[in-house]
């Protein structure tokens, strides 16, 4: 054999050695929800109202999470946490990036973009040569840092703007969509486009972020599913009900201690159209997995599932009800940030089988990375922690002290300015108008019903100052003087 055949037989086989390294690369498909409750999804409660098939089968085909927490009670710093790895209060980012509603106090400063110099998730993974594509809502900064400056190879639909106008072609406020099928309903097209991506990435590995416009307002859904949770509804003796049942005037129940104005929130699951919502994004989650079953793909593609933050109780309709948690969106308790996970990671999750070890948003980098046999990137995702060995084993747990919460502003839905800690199976919530706090064991009371502070005033000392000195660690910004009054917020 001469030479230059001995180097073209060496460069061939190298060259299959790659493809069959590329071909063996795990892939990933994120799903995130806009608004959903944790108690929205048949995996965490077989009673729903709404109907999930497709998600509940392949969070039976992995692992549910049944203490994951969004870094946030609003959108845009929980979904800044997936990327970059970091809290919220780090990134200066502790309000959806429109907020500005003041109150008592003026909030906090806060950026209304991603920093372009953050290392996202889909530039760690784009570095290791997968193919990325965003699909849906993105919220993250206005044109210049949106998903194809950050890492992203496609983008369909995300932009500046973190809610459709219309959820029907024409969406009206949905960017990086061209018009196609006028009257087509906004979650079926990014499902459309997410399969059409996976047809072309032929044997790249690939990231692909599909984030649901659903369920955030404007609430519409296709007629025939509205009609068929009509139906449902009258079926199971619903639509007879007076507000007075769907709702409860819960001023001490539901949302936060003596508040000065009771809020209307929702204790009976029977919206229709948001159950039609629902059920659109399950479709679509179904259509996707349909693909890369289709494609063979299945057994090498690992499934994430998440929320951004509760379901919307307490505003806008109020059209869901995260009972027994209390609060929902835009509230520091439970309902407004514990989310309904899964994680499917074929050939290593075992399947229907459930951890309640907390995890928070910052996570997913850290873990994406290492099930991919990628290096960690601890500059970056500084505040997440691989929560790999969780898929591994059901009985795993992370060693990790505590996870914080800080969101000084005033929401949408009636949350007050608040920062909170978890440690173990306590959490305290610091009312940061007032000074306030409340303890709740989330093993004995999960619904925190019963406030502890009395009766544990040196876990209260405890956990107050390692809330405090976390936030000077990131550098937290805080509420500011009344610009009309002069009053100023106390000193935490």
């Amino acid at each position: 054999m001469t030479l230059s055949k001995s180097l073209l037989t060496c460069a061939l086989a190298f060259g299959l050695m790659w493809t069959s390294h590329a071909a063996e690369k795990l892939n990933f498909v994120f799903f995130l929800v806009d608004d959903l409750g944790y108690m929205d999804m048949g995996f965490n409660n077989p009673e729903s109202f709404y109907e999930t098939p497709n998600c509940d089968r392949l969070a039976a085909e992995g692992t549910v999470l049944t203490e994951a927490y969004a870094a946030s009670q609003v959108c845009s710093p929980t979904r800044a946490s997936i990327l970059c790895g970091k809290y919220p209060a780090r990134m200066d980012a502790t309000n959806f990036f429109s907020g500005k509603r003041a109150g008592r106090f003026e909030p906090a400063e806060f950026v209304d973009r991603m920093a372009l110099e953050e290392v996202t998730l889909a530039e760690a993974m784009k570095e290791a040569g997968y193919a990325t594509c965003f699909a849906g809502k993105w919220h993250l900064g206005p044109e210049g840092f949106w998903p194809q400056d950050q890492g992203f190879d496609h983008n369909f639909g995300g932009g500046s703007n973190g809610l459709p106008r219309s959820y029907f072609e024409p969406y009206k406020n949905v960017t990086n969509l061209e018009p196609r099928k006028p009257g087509e309903y906004l979650t079926d097209r990014l499902a459309e486009e997410c399969t059409g991506f996976l047809d072309s990435v032929k044997d790249d590995p690939f990231l692909l972020y599909l984030s649901f416009y659903n369920v955030h307002t404007p609430l519409q859904a296709p007629k025939e599913l509205v009609e068929k949770y009509k139906k449902k509804a009258e079926t199971m003796g619903y639509a007879q009900l007076e507000d007075s049942v769907r709702f409860s005037d819960t001023r001490l129940p539901q949302v936060w201690p003596d508040t000065k104005t009771a809020r209307r929130v929702r204790v009976l699951q029977d919206h229709a159209v948001y159950a039609a919502m629902i059920e659109s994004m399950d479709r679509a989650v179904g259509k996707v997995a349909a693909k890369l079953e289709a494609l063979g793909l299945s057994e090498n593609t690992a499934i994430f599932f998440m929320s951004d933050n509760g379901g919307l109780s307490t505003s806008e309709g109020s059209p869901t009800s995260n009972l027994p948690y209390r609060g929902g969106k835009g509230w520091m308790y439970e309902g407004g940030l514990r989310e309904p996970v899964f994680v499917k990671w074929p050939g290593v999750t075992k399947p229907a089988t459930r951890n309640s070890t907390p995890i928070v948003s910052t996570d997913f980098y850290p873990t994406i990375l290492e099930m991919a046999g990628l290096p960690a990137k601890p500059e970056q995702h500084v505040d997440g922690v691989s929560f790999a060995k969780l898929l591994r084993d059901p009985e795993a747990t992370l060693e990790r002290e505590a996870i914080y919460w800080h969101y000084p502003h005033y929401s949408n839905q009636g949350g007050l300015p608040a920062s909170a800690v978890r440690m173990g199976e306590f959490k305290l919530i610091e009312d940061l108008e007032t000074g306030d706090v409340e303890l709740y064991s989330l093993l004995d009371d999960p619904e925190e019903h019963n406030n502890l502070e009395q009766l544990y005033p040196e876990k209260v000392e405890e956990m107050r100052k390692k809330l405090q000195t976390w936030r000077q660690e990131v550098g937290a910004k805080m509420l500011r003087p009344n610009a009309k009054t002069g009053e100023a917020p106390p000193e935490l």
